[in-house]
């Protein structure tokens, strides 16, 4: 693993002891139990549950577990009875090599809430092993004249057991010489001495043979035996000495192997082959032959093997230096391993809780032990996460750590973490380790849909055809899964008039709008509804949108006239003095459309006339006036035909005609005549003086039915005409005549007819007018039905 360097993101750093003191609040005492070794796997330990006061489904609901610090799983526990069983069998000698007491520490971890049981097993040895003599042949060579009580070494045998179980006794076959003596080293183990029960004698016997027995304390006990040869040997008088009787050695753990450990020295006062000293290692274990050997001529001590300072700390060695003659001297020493810091720290994860609902409380994630080997300010260990993250450690009992959540966690903002746990010792060189966790944060519904507008605006021609595509909505939820799935639908309309459902529909699914019907701009011009999101989470979670529609206008409307009044009653006819000047106002022309925009812009035009070059129409307000000046040899009768021309695309007219005529005076009796063709205007003189007589009477008859009507209007309209304001005459302002400035008449409009008796003028006057709004097909059909109708434009004609 990489090592951080300076410069890294800063740490959150908690120092902990190698041992902790216990937390009151998440350790319970101890448990102790006892098993013998060899036993088969599934053996009966005892009742967890009994021991430590639990009740038995306690340990299956709070999740129990049984955790070692070397991860190895020696036991097993039913959750269901609380038996602590054996999960395979244990080898006291393999666990724990020569230690007396052989104790394997575990923890039970529970949850809800976090609890730590100690577990202590401890395995008791069995009498499975014999004594075992390295040489089955020893070779003793013992000077003749070696004292009575003379001591002689031998090699002791090996016993892997322990306590009871160990060596506890040597025997030799029965002799006159000698006899075994037991002693204890330093470690404690037993070996023989050999004791000169009566002096040899070379000549009488050079060699000596008989059987060396080791008994262990077994029962029944176990024995193994070895074949001592003793072979007399001249006189050597003098015994090789050490210079010292004990040597203290130290050595680093991580020396390389072939390096010097240490160098004894002994002297013989003999001379020749008597006085010639070897080294040899006595009573050495198969351990120390395995890691050191000694130079026979110069007593050097050399690294065979490498040191384990974790293994073992400190051996002790009998160094045994022989002459020449057979006489030998011994000395011990003592080495003692020096730790350095060649463990890194080890992380072991218990428990790990992923995914995490979001925007949950404080929660436990990750419960973990951390452990090195080493010891002092080397396995001091200091725990670690990046602090960048919304978790903290905190230290629980024996090395174990959670890791838990500083608070709520938000999935849309962050929906993994990889969580690096480093572990670094005090040592020097500091090592450490790392290790990664991937958490996954699990969705919760928490987001409502968003829009991605508040309103939106769509504008749909009219006359558009049925399932039309207006436009979209879309709203987008932050959250994932079906939290995260939107469908769409009309809302209730705030107007409870407004058939929303027979006017528009929405695809659930991806927010179209499409028109159900076909929509006319004149019936609705805009109308408004709101449109939902719902998310498919639980609880289901929404938010709404504003949609307005505007229908957007078509010329689907032809101008209508609302002036002169176009039906199958007598046409309307206009006088025009024959005095009046070029530019007289004649009449005027109001028409409507029931568009809008340029749609409704309206041009007049005069399509056909009696006499061309007459009188002329204002293209903009529909006025029609003289061209120039009338002349007797004008005729009295004119028909005109002005055509109205909306400015649509394509453009659309009506057309309205008009019969003038031409009088001497106001005063002067005048009767309508019917429309005739051109040819009849050349009938003969008899025939127009009889029409003119029969229209002179009629004249007199309507005038007096007019101003009779005319009077009672008067008293009828007195508050509208209250109002109405004269004007000069001549050419008609034209901020009075057009008020939208297209010649377009959207507004109810009065008119009002001036006939002054003898004046021989006509003067017409036009105030603001306001129309009121008509039905669908116009207003033609209206009028026709109730001619006075047309009062309510305020159309009235007074006469003075």
């Amino acid at each position: 693993m990489e090592n951080g360097g300076p410069g890294t993101l800063r740490t959150r750093q908690v120092l902990l002891l190698f041992v902790l003191l216990g937390i009151s609040q998440a350790v319970s005492e101890s448990g102790r139990f006892s098993v013998a070794e060899e036993m088969q796997s599934g053996s009966f330990i005892g009742n967890l549950a009994k021991d430590l006061g639990l009740e038995v489904g306690e340990l299956s609901s709070r999740g129990a577990q049984i955790v070692s610090k070397d991860n190895k799983q020696h036991l097993q526990l039913d959750l269901n009875t609380g038996d602590l069983l054996l999960r395979e069998t244990l080898d006291r000698e393999e666990l724990c090599g020569s230690t007396q007491q052989c104790v394997l520490h575990f923890q039970v971890l529970m949850k809800n809430p976090l609890q730590f049981f100690r577990i202590e097993l401890q395995v008791r040895d069995i009498n499975d092993h014999s004594p075992v003599f390295l040489e089955k042949e020893m070779r003793l060579e013992i000077p003749e004249n070696s004292p009575v009580g003379a001591v002689f070494l031998l090699e002791s045998a090996k016993d892997l057991d322990v306590g009871i179980n160990t060596i506890k006794n040597y025997t030799i076959s029965p002799n006159s010489n000698f006899h075994v003596k037991i002693r204890v080293n330093p470690d404690n183990r037993k070996y023989p001495e050999l004791v000169l029960d009566k002096a040899l004698d070379y000549e009488g016997q050079p060699e000596l043979s008989f059987i060396l027995t080791a008994l262990d304390g077994g029962s029944p006990p176990r024995s193994g035996t070895a074949l001592v040869r003793v072979v007399v040997v001249d006189i050597n008088d003098n015994a090789p000495e050490f210079e010292q009787p004990f040597y203290d050695v130290k050595i680093p753990e991580n020396s390389i192997l072939g390096s010097p450990v240490v160098t004894v020295s002994a002297w013989d006062l003999d001379s020749g082959t008597n006085g010639e000293i070897s080294y040899t290692l006595s009573h050495a274990s198969e351990d120390i032959c395995k890691t050191f050997e000694i130079n026979q001529k110069s007593g050097e001590v050399i690294l065979t093997a490498l040191l384990d300072f974790e293994t073992t700390e400190s051996y002790s060695i009998i160094i045994q230096a022989t002459d020449g003659g057979g006489l030998f001297g011994k000395s011990t020493v003592r080495i003692q391993v020096m730790d350095v810091n060649d463990n890194a720290p080890e992380v072991t994860v218990s428990s790990v809780i992923s995914p995490i609902p979001e925007n949950s409380p404080e929660t436990v994630v990750v419960v973990f032990s951390i452990l090195d080997r080493d010891s002092g300010d080397n396995g001091r260990m200091i725990c670690s996460i990046p602090e960048d993250l919304p978790f903290t450690l905190k230290p629980s009992v024996e090395n174990y750590y959670t890791l838990e959540t500083e608070g709520t966690l938000d999935r849309e903002i962050r929906a993994e973490y990889n969580i690096t746990i480093t572990v670094a010792d005090l040592g020097t060189p500091r090592l450490k380790t790392q290790h990664n966790i991937i958490l996954l944060v699990s969705d919760v519904n928490d987001n409502a849909p968003i829009f991605s507008q508040t309103s939106y605006t769509l504008f749909v021609r009219e006359n558009n055809s049925p399932a039309l595509h207006m436009g979209s909505v879309s709203a987008t939820d932050r959250d994932s899964g079906s939290n995260a799935q939107v469908t769409y639908s009309l809302l209730p309309p705030q107007d409870p008039h407004l058939p929303l459902a027979s006017l528009v529909s929405i695809n659930v699914d991806n927010g179209h709008l499409f028109a159900l019907r076909s929509l006319d701009y004149e019936a609705l011009r805009a109308f408004e509804f709101c449109v939902g999101a719902t998310d498919a989470g639980s609880p289901a979670l929404s938010s709404e949108a504003l949609v307005r529609v505007e229908v957007m206008d078509e010329n689907d409307n032809s101008p209508f006239v609302l002036y002169p009044l176009q039906n199958d009653s007598a046409p309307c006819t206009e006088l025009v003095p024959r005095a009046a000047e070029a530019g007289y106002l004649v009449t005027k022309v109001v028409a409507m459309d029931s568009d809008s925009g340029q749609n409704a812009w309206l041009s007049y035009q005069l399509l056909k006339a009696t006499e061309p070059g007459l009188f002329s129409v204002w293209a903009h307000n529909g006025e029609v006036r003289t061209a120039r000046l009338l002349s007797e040899r004008d005729g009295v009768k004119h028909r005109l035909i002005v055509l109205v021309k909306d400015n649509g695309e394509p453009p659309r007219s009506t057309s309205v005609t008009l019969h003038v005529l031409l009088v001497d005076g106001f005063s002067q009796p005048y009767l309508p005549l019917p429309e005739v063709a051109l040819d009849e205007a050349q009938a003969d003189s008899l025939t127009v003086y009889l029409v003119i007589a029969l229209t002179s009477v009629s004249s007199l008859f309507l005038f007096s039915l007019l101003s009779f009507i005319a009077v009672w209007l008067c008293r009828r309209n007195r508050a509208a005409s209250v109002d109405c304001r004269s004007v000069p005459e001549g050419h008609f302002p034209s901020h009075l005549v057009d008020v939208s400035g297209t010649g377009t008449l959207s507004q109810r409009y009065l008119y009002e007819a001036f006939l002054t008796g003898g004046s021989g003028t006509n003067e017409f006057k036009f105030l603001k007018p306001i129309i009121p709004n008509f039905p669908p097909q116009g207003p033609g059909k209206e009028i026709e039905e109730n001619p006075s109708f047309l009062n309510s434009f305020g159309f009235s004609i007074h006469c003075n």
